[in-house]
């Protein structure tokens, strides 16, 4: 038997599956949590890799190996090879006023065409100019940006600074794929290439970028085994899954993501639809929330509830919750572009206001949130003839059986999977046999 690791290093915690190459079935897994919070220090996802990889067996007997990770994170490197500051996360909002300043001086069109993107405050580029403007000691001393998967599969091939790797500070052998590249804000989906002067608007002076994998490509890792470019997150779901034209993933995490394969990019100017790459190849449009799975979290806990309880009392609701409407922006959001707006909860009347339409109100709220993302994807051209729900929230019945009605399409829920992990693993065996 062949065996070959994949990796999801997500926000919440790193994954691992190691399976049989010829079948996909996994042998062996393991996990480990990661720090909560929009900024963390990239040695916590460093030591979450390496127990994850132990408690799945080691990689004494892998083949080959490839990494999904959480897109748009701003790992910086200084010559050496350090990590200058911890990583801005995809959730972290402080660079709004950083992506207004980009789209005033670049124009939002331009930017979609360039780029594929319409900044806003989780992409990376928005957090190279914040950092620029708010640290410029830190940003001098820049020689290189990577992503979360770009900076985990550089540690694991062997680099890393003096003393702390067995290959040292190549930065040079930093790689990415298409994919995560797409969701940096300053990469160029129709040629391939950076936009160097994006990047330097960004940052205020160019620096070393990751060299991006066509999909078959591979490298070494200090061991002799066959390395892919990886993948972010949603790419690599795409791939686990094996989704098609007409598909469409509604993935309920902490984020919300609404996204389809295609041939053909996407060029959204307003922004809510992000022309991002997939790993294979073709294109991924996709739609993202900030306010997903949590949504329920806080309701849940609100009432005082476990989630079963929760799912209980929305189906025991009428659909509407008689007026209740809840908007569901508990951590500012990314679509629409709100990085400041609050929760708001509307139409309390005495007979509205229980604790069912409440419940109720709280999926409703979510789900509304996400199929916005599918007509905003059939307004570019996207077929979409099923919805596939994944992510923690899909294993609420309630989110089960109220999203056809609120996102208008039927719905399909595969078994719950590490899909991430999975589709990098679908991609360490691909490159076994190039």
């Amino acid at each position: 038997m062949t065996l070959v690791m994949g990796v999801d290093s997500s926000t919440q915690s790193c994954k691992v599956v190691i399976t049989d190459a010829a079948t996909g079935a996994i042998v062996r897994e393991g996990r480990r949590a990661h720090p909560n919070g929009t900024e963390v220090d990239p040695a916590a996802w460093w030591s979450a890799l390496q127990g994850a990889i132990a408690d799945a067996g080691g990689l004494g007997d892998v083949h080959a190996w490839a990494i999904g990770g959480q897109q748009h994170g701003m790992v910086v490197l200084d010559e050496s090879g350090r990590v200058i500051r911890a990583a801005l996360l995809w959730n972290d909002t402080r660079s709004a006023g950083a992506a207004a300043d980009l789209i005033a001086e670049f124009a939002a069109d331009q930017l979609a065409r360039r780029t594929g993107l319409v900044p806003v405050a989780s992409f990376t580029i928005t957090k190279l100019r914040w950092l620029r403007d708010c640290e410029p000691e830190h940003a001098a001393r820049v020689a290189a940006v990577a992503l979360p998967h770009d900076w985990l599969t550089w540690r694991l091939r062997g680099f890393g600074p003096e003393g702390e790797s067995a290959l040292g500070p190549v930065l040079d052998e930093l790689i990415t794929d298409r994919s995560d590249a797409s969701g940096t804000g300053y990469w160029d989906p129709a040629t391939g290439g950076y936009d160097r002067e994006l990047l330097v608007a960004a940052l205020g002076h160019d620096a070393i970028l990751p060299r991006v994998l066509g999909p078959q490509e591979w490298v070494s890792d200090a061991e002799g085994r066959r390395v892919g470019g990886g993948a972010g997150d949603n790419a690599a779901a795409a791939l686990g899954l094996g989704i098609g034209p007409g598909d469409v993933v509604v993935s309920i995490g902490t984020s919300g993501t609404v996204f389809a394969v295609g041939e053909q990019r996407t060029i959204d100017p307003t922004g809510t639809v992000a022309g991002l790459a997939d790993c294979t190849g073709r294109f991924l449009p996709l739609v993202a929330t900030l306010n997903a799975a949590r949504v329920l979290d806080a309701i849940a806990g609100l009432l005082g509830v476990d989630h079963a309880e929760l799912s209980r009392l929305a189906l025991a609701a009428e659909p509407g919750a008689q007026g209740l409407s809840l908007v569901p922006y508990f951590e500012g959001e990314r679509t629409p572009n709100l990085p400041d707006a609050t929760a708001s909860l509307t139409g309390m009347t005495l007979a509205s206001t229980t604790r069912e339409n409440l419940a109720r109100a709280a999926v409703e709220g979510m789900l509304g949130g996400l199929g916005a993302g599918l007509v905003a994807l059939r307004a570019l051209g996207v077929p979409i003839q099923r919805a596939l729900l994944v992510g923690g929230g899909a294993q609420s019945e309630a989110v089960r059986v109220i999203a056809p009605l609120v996102l208008g399409v039927p719905v399909e829920v595969p078994a719950p999977g590490e899909y991430v992990a999975l589709g990098a693993a679908r991609q360490a065996a691909s490159v076994l046999s190039s």
